[in-house]
């Protein structure tokens, strides 16, 4: 994922507390403000749309408009700062102007009720002063706004400021968290018949007790912990629990290690049927270009269609170019919302497509007739006779063939790279509210090629429902696979940002091996075999790196390629499961991810998930039950048993994240919203600190600590179509083997 927030309203959100009795206010000077010195780029800080600014000589300055009538109407600013109730707050500046001016100086939260902790103001000259101001906070939050108002001017001016710092606080910046007790669970539920283990933060080197109490407190298992060591991402002194022996199914089980208990979770045959309905669910309500309406989603999460051009929406179905890049528009209506914005990515799109036909046609072979069924959804179209599955996927067909640069004009056949607002919408925004105009970015190879991969998948999954559909999936992966071998380096700008993820990929040699391998399990064209070169690494994949899904389409489809090359597939899958696998067990928490430089990544639960895809692949083709087990601890570490002691999938789990980046489901923000729905997987830590929120509350974090559930945290909190759908084949392998 990229960035995909801008200023709009703020949330109120508290922060943690501790007792302050004994603490002398702000005596280590935490520093409260980012980039207060401006030394060489200008973010976090903003400034209103009628005064631009930009870095200059190391200092911020704005250019201040005449005619404006109150002081807020022109303002510099940074958001997202965290205060403590009760304690003062010193800020310290340098300013100077192109005439004498009235600078007001305002600390406080930027929406009702307003609450003010400082607001002074500065007689700024045109020669550079440095002002001290001193306020006291009454409220605690996350989201205070620190403002430069300079609104009301009779004349224009420039505005320059300098070495900006707030301090105060008695909490360090990333201090005052707390994960709850040091015993953590899945709290959602383990499968009567597969590993049931819990991971301790303990301070002993020797085994310790652990008691499993039933919902009436009564021990029903008892035993001693295995002492695991030092888990490096999180830092945590780490036993495990093992009691998979137990296998009476119930529901608010505990387990218990000296005084301290893990939420409580259940024991089923079968707890992942929920779980694998409501990740697939999930798309439906992020469809795009149609209401969602409550009969199918819940009366909570019904909207209008977003984009159809319903005034004051500019709408999807005759969308133009950027301008300067083409001179024709496109109807792209449809497909599903990308992530915490409502923009539509076709190199996103496509995996995520590709992963729920894929765990159709791994259904199929695997004789799950739940994969299978129409009607396992709350979707308009659960009673059609198509599996519920490609229904869903087919919507984000219909919009990824939609992309396709028409007939007649410059690169014919080349897949548009995406199509979004032209600048950041504010948090919340509902698509049909969208005032801002959308526009087609230019084709690249990669898009291209996503196309042709999921486009001649679904020609094959579509045959026996809807021959014409799968004619036109075909005939349009075919157009596009020509054109882009005969473009093979049009690539999308890193630098393409603004009111959109830029989504750049300059290598596409993996893209031509998996369009490749779906183009020649569909047709038996051996022209395709040759471009067949990429195999599955310990990297995995992802939506820039698809070169192992040609290992995986050759394994799931054996009696589609040549004998040879499934063995040699097969061999490597196999390998980097049982690398995924021993990840897992070497670590104190069960994530099949670990990383070799230690750092996680954006969506790094993404990963964790794609790596468990990987596993299941694996069981599938030994049946060996250490690759069902490590799949299922996998869910474990998505379900709670983590550093974090946090499930990451809203509504399961008593600590669930429910506050993930979006601009539809903003709860957070505004209480008449809704959280998103149950089965939305927030993207986990990611110790890079890509956003202020992040950057102000995680600092010093261990690695597999560096999540927060802030709907500002963009980089840790963002919900997104390829982590849905990584969550959704894994939810559904995970019932189907528990079956």
């Amino acid at each position: 994922m990229f960035r995909k927030t801008r200023w709009g309203a703020v949330f109120l959100a508290p922060v943690l507390t501790v007792a302050l009795a004994a603490t002398p206010a702000h005596a280590a000077e935490y520093e409260r403000v980012l980039n207060g010195s401006f030394d060489s780029v200008k973010s976090p800080w903003w400034s209103s749309a009628n005064t631009p600014s930009a870095i200059d000589l190391g200092r911020l300055c704005a250019d201040v408009p005449a005619g404006t009538v109150n002081v807020w109407d022109s303002m510099i600013g940074q958001n997202d700062i965290p205060l403590e109730a009760g304690q003062p707050y010193t800020l310290r500046f340098t300013a100077s102007a192109t005439r004498d001016v009235s600078l007001h100086t305002v600390l406080q939260l930027p929406a009702a009720p307003y609450t003010t902790t400082l607001n002074k103001t500065a007689a700024v000259t045109g020669t550079p002063k440095t002002f001290q101001f001193t306020g006291t906070s009454t409220t605690a939050n996350l989201h205070a706004q620190l403002s430069f108002q300079q609104g009301g001017a009779a004349q224009p001016f420039t505005l320059c400021l300098d070495d900006v710092s707030l301090t105060g606080g008695a909490i360090p910046p990333g201090g005052g968290r707390d994960f709850g007790s040091p015993v953590r669970t899945n709290q959602y539920g383990y499968a009567v018949h597969g590993p049931k283990e819990a991971s301790i933060v303990d301070a002993s080197t020797e085994p310790v007790e652990w008691l499993l109490r039933d919902a009436s407190g009564a021990v029903v298992k008892t035993g001693l912990t295995r002492f695991q060591g030092t888990d490096a991402a999180s830092g945590d002194h780490v036993h495990i629990a093992d009691f998979s022996s137990f296998r009476t199914a119930g529901t608010g089980y505990t387990l218990a290690v000296g005084t301290a208990t893990s939420y409580p979770f259940a024991i089923a045959d079968n707890p992942y049927p929920a779980l694998r309905k409501d990740a697939l669910g999930y798309f439906y309500a992020v469809r795009s270009g149609t209401p969602i309406e409550g009969q199918y989603a819940g009366d909570a999460y019904a909207r209008p269609a977003g984009h159809l051009g319903v005034a004051p929406n500019k709408g999807d179905s005759d969308v133009p170019c950027l301008p300067g890049t083409c001179d024709y528009s496109l109807d792209v209506q449809g497909g599903w919302y990308d992530a915490g914005d409502q923009g539509k990515y076709v190199v996103n799109g496509a995996l995520a497509a590709w992963q729920l036909m894929d765990s159709y046609e791994r259904s199929r072979g695997q004789g799950d007739a739940a994969g299978l069924r129409d009607g396992l959804l709350s979707i308009p179209e659960n009673d059609n006779g198509v599996p519920d599955v490609l229904d869903e996927s087919r919507w984000e067909m219909a919009f990824l063939l939609s992309m396709q640069v028409p007939a007649g004009e410059p690169l014919a056949g080349m897949v548009h790279h995406k199509v979004h607002d032209l600048a950041w919408t504010a948090l919340p925004t509902q698509p049909d509210r969208d005032s801002q105009p959308r526009y087609l970015h230019p084709p690249s190879t990669a898009a291209t090629l996503n196309l042709a991969a999921a486009g001649a998948q679904c020609a094959r999954v579509w045959a026996r429902y809807d021959a014409a559909f799968a004619h036109t999936c075909l005939t349009a992966a075919e157009t596009a696979w020509k054109a882009a071998l005969a473009h093979p380096d049009v690539y999308a700008p890193s630098s393409d940002s603004v009111g959109g993820g830029a989504y750049a990929d300059t290598d596409v040699t993996d893209e031509y091996s998996w369009a490749a391998t779906e183009l020649y399990a569909t047709t038996r064209d051996r022209g395709y075999l040759s471009h067949i070169d990429t195999e599955i690494t310990s990297a995995g994949f992802s939506w820039r790196d698809t070169g192992a899904l040609a290992d995986l389409t050759v394994v799931r489809l054996p009696s589609r390629f040549p004998a040879p090359m499934v063995a040699a597939a097969s061999k490597r899958v196999l390998a980097v499961a049982d690398g995924f696998v021993r990840d897992e067990q070497s670590q104190g928490y069960p994530n099949p991810n670990l990383p070799a430089d230690g750092g996680y990544v954006w969506g790094s639960n993404s990963v964790t998930a794609n790596n468990a895809m990987v596993v299941a692949t694996a069981y599938d083709i030994t049946r060996r039950n250490v690759y069902r087990g490590a799949v299922l601890e996998s869910l474990d570490y998505l379900l709670g048993r983590n550093a974090l002691n946090q499930s990451f999938v809203t509504g399961y789990g008593s600590r669930a994240s429910h506050n993930q980046h979006n601009r539809v489901w903003a709860h957070q923000i505004d209480p008449k919203l809704p959280s998103p729905p149950p089965g939305s997987l927030a993207g986990g830590p990611d110790s890079a600190l890509q956003d202020p929120v992040a950057q102000q509350n995680l600092v010093g974090c261990a690695p597999a600590t560096c999540y927060i559930d802030d709907i500002y945290s963009y980089s840790t909190n963002e919900v997104a179509i390829n982590w849905n759908s990584a969550l959704a084949w894994v939810a559904a392998f995970a019932a189907d083997s528990a079956r």
